[in-house]
């Protein structure tokens, strides 16, 4: 009907081309209607002004009012015949009416055709039933079967044919253009569709991509705040320790150190003359007793400095008399050694707000590692200005530090390697303590160094001090990243939807029998299933979980079969449980395999392919004629030549099995008379049927029972505290034992019931 569009609407536009389709029915039904009407109503005028003509009327008119009726009925089912109908009924109406009243003037009638055909049937049926019409109309002339039509009438017809069979063009043009406009409409529309649906589905999985990183990113910030406040917690006891210790050991050092140089100096204060050997083991006690007052010193300072309880005593100081003072301080030691140590200071005094003994203390840190590890050559000190900075290097001209060594040389108690330890001693704090007090005097160190060619250390002070200017508050703070470029504020709160934290449990098993049992009676957890133990690592390290669980007999059989797992990444705990699965069921059966309702297809032929392509006979024992039924299709439908037995009971699946030897038997557990464990105990009894290999296929779950657990075992790699450790007997006991509810486990209290240590049974860990 619509072919000669230049588009295939039906294919590309199913939806434009239904309307169009429909469109085309309605001017139909509205043509023939009005047609049918307008000559149905002019029969009745005539039939009552011409009355003695209402018996050659009235045929023409049921024709004509019957030809309608099929017409509308047929539009529904049969467009293309119904518009044929049409055509051919008109004709042969009109000619009717021309026959029955003889007026020549009712051939221009036929004009209607080509009109009609032309908006129903397209412009090349309407040129075909307008040459047909012609025709027909030619012949009927020529036969003289009108008498009053003569050829005079041909030439009018035909022009009045063309005019209006071109009025039914342009009236089908217009509507073809809108059918056009339409489907340019719905192309565009379906394209934007779909662009909107790919943009949706998009945007969804950005959201689930989101909602996933956020949630990681919640678990890892409540673990990383977890694990910070443990560390913030032990380092401040070790550092509170440190403190203290040094404090306390400061108390007898001073003793040592007192009565020695008092014995050094004044050994006649004890009345007699005290041997030289004495003397010169109390000279070494006091040397290194004041070698251990210089460590103590080290360490408490570094634990003031981390504990930020180290204050600085700032005053205005000129660099270049710190730096002299410094200088002089050594200039001994570097002598002693034949070292040169020349200065390079500016002549234009450089001011600075600074603690002046700290500063001096880095100074004279960094020229007395200089010469310690300077055997030729000397040192160069240098002092000048960049960037509103004082800048101070120190290069030596020693064995230089190699690349890999850099990087750990600020860091606590490091050093070089051991044959310079044993030349060199020392604590390895001097820089680091340095780096502390340049920062704090918010500055920065750092170094240069080329092996064999010398080091060079720097470390800068800015000139002015940073006073902290309060302004009003006028709009909310909010944290901005050093290393983030932030071009303007935000007005608005984000977006991206708030996640749940939701706790993680790493599942470590052969099947996927806990994991399912997990999925069914655990709610609000997230399970990662893991069949290795690399595996199983690799998620614990990727993200912090809850635990570990793994689905192993006893602790024995874990370390036979997985090994030591180790300490466990974010210190998880690990979890041993057992949930037996269909092995451990087929094991205690004693049948190769074990199979459980619904058994699909690629289930049944993987447990055939297990046991080889020596299988010819199968025995099916079920008390459903169904199931056999299905599990025969089943092993048919992949081609294979098996010879199926059929039995529905124990004592006939014995009996079958004695006298056919079949290859396996799939067995089914629950049925009358005989059950399949009744078979299995009568197999083993026979020594003729126990090499006959069984499949169990039954609906009962080896782990679905009410008991699927006898043990479960807690440990975590570095250890359980006293307070963790009675709440996992509280929790453990309240869920276990039903008496237990009212027993309080409390390490505070001492009233709280204590467990028998001889009714508890020790489990290796």
């Amino acid at each position: 009907m619509l072919d000669h569009l230049p588009f295939n609407l039906q294919k590309d536009a199913p939806g434009v081309y239904e309307a169009s389709i429909e469109l085309l029915k309605n001017t139909s039904r509205i043509i023939v209607s009005a047609v049918g009407g307008g000559i149905v109503l002019w029969l009745l005028l005539e039939g009552s002004v011409h009355s003695d003509r209402v018996a050659d009327i009235f045929p023409v008119g049921l024709f004509l009012g019957g030809l309608c009726f099929l017409v509308i009925y047929l539009l529904e089912k049969q467009m293309i015949l119904s518009q044929v109908i049409w055509q051919v009924g008109i004709f042969i109406g009109i000619t009717l009416l021309l026959y029955v009243y003889q007026l020549p003037d009712l051939v221009y009638l036929y004009s209607l055709l080509p009109l009609m055909a032309v908006i129903m049937l397209g412009w090349k049926m309407a040129l075909i039933v307008a040459a047909g019409g012609y025709g027909l109309l030619f012949l009927i002339v020529q036969l003289g079967v009108i008498t009053t039509l003569t050829e005079n009438y041909l030439p009018g017809i035909l022009l009045g044919m063309s005019l209006a069979g071109f009025i039914g063009w342009a009236g089908m043009r217009s509507m073809l253009t809108q059918v056009g406009w339409s489907f340019s409409a719905y192309q565009q529309a379906a394209i934007k569709v779909r662009e909107a649906q790919e943009q949706r589905l998009e945007l969804v999985q950005t959201q689930e991509d989101l909602l996933q990183a956020n949630r990681e990113l919640a678990r890892l910030s409540d673990r990383l705040r977890l694990m910070t406040s443990a560390a913030e917690e032990a380092r401040k006891v070790k550092e509170e320790f440190v403190a203290n210790v040094s404090h306390e050991l400061r108390t007898p050092l001073n003793m040592i150190i007192g009565f020695s140089e008092v014995i050094l100096r004044s050994p006649r204060a004890y009345g007699t003359k005290l041997p030289e050997t004495l003397l010169a083991d109390i000279a070494a006690i006091q040397r290194n007793s004041q070698h251990l007052v210089g460590l103590v010193n080290d360490v408490l300072a570094l634990s003031q400095a981390d504990t930020g309880h180290l204050i600085l005593m700032r005053e205005w100081c000129i660099l270049q008399d710190i730096v002299r003072d410094a200088v002089e301080a050594v200039r001994v030691f570097f002598e002693s050694k034949k070292l040169y140590l020349v200065m390079d200071l500016p002549d234009e005094p450089i001011s600075l707000f600074c603690d002046r003994l700290r500063i001096r203390e880095v100074i004279l840190n960094l020229l007395s590692n200089a010469g310690r590890f300077t055997d030729a050559g000397g040192v160069h000190l240098k002092v000048w200005i960049r960037d509103a900075s004082a800048c101070v290097s120190v290069a030596d001209t020693g064995p230089g530090i190699a690349p890999e060594d850099q990087e750990r040389l600020f860091e606590p108690f490091q050093q070089l390697d051991s044959s310079i330890k044993k030349k060199n001693s020392g604590t390895g704090l001097g820089l680091t303590i340095s780096k502390r007090f340049i920062e704090m005097h918010d500055g920065k160190m750092w170094l240069e160094s080329t092996p064999q060619q010398g080091t060079t250390f720097f470390f800068s002070l800015p000139i002015q001090p940073q006073i902290e200017i309060r302004e009003p508050i006028t709009k909310p703070l909010r944290w901005i990243s050093p290393y983030q470029q932030v071009d303007s504020w935000r007005t608005r709160r984000s977006m991206a939807p708030v996640p749940d934290l939701i706790p993680r449990l790493v599942i470590l098993e052969d099947e996927d029998r806990l994991r399912q049992l997990f999925v069914r009676s655990l709610k609000g957890f997230e399970f990662v299933s893991t069949r290795f133990p690399a595996e199983a690592l690799a998620e614990l390290g990727k993200s912090p979980a809850a635990a570990l669980v793994v689905n192993i007999q006893n602790t024995q059989a874990m370390t036979e079969k997985y090994g030591l797992l180790g300490e466990l990444p974010f210190n998880a705990p690990l979890v041993t449980c057992w949930l037996p699965g269909k092995e451990e069921a087929a094991r205690k059966l004693g049948v190769v395999d074990y199979l459980i309702k619904p058994v699909t297809r690629e289930y049944l032929v993987a447990a055939m392919d297990k046991m080889g392509d020596t299988v010819k006979t199968i025995l099916i024992v079920d008390d459903q004629a169904e199931a056999i039924q299905l599990m025969s299709r089943m092993l048919s439908a992949e081609g294979r030549s098996y010879k199926i037995l059929r039995a529905m009971n124990g004592i006939e699946a014995l009996e079958i099995m004695r006298t056919r030897k079949p290859d396996v038997v799939l067995l089914d557990l629950i049925m009358p008379d005989m059950d399949g464990y009744h078979v299995l105990q009568e197999k083993e009894r026979d020594p003729s049927l126990s090499k006959i290999a069984v499949i169990v296929v039954s609906s009962l779950d080896p782990g679905g029972g009410a008991i699927v657990a006898n043990s479960l075992t807690v440990s975590r790699s570095n250890g359980i505290s006293a307070q963790e450790l009675t709440g996992c007997i509280q929790a453990v006991s309240q869920i276990l034992s039903p008496f237990s509810r009212q027993v309080n486990f409390s390490a505070d209290s001492e009233d709280s019931p204590k467990p028998d240590p001889e009714q508890i049974e020790k489990v290796p860990a």
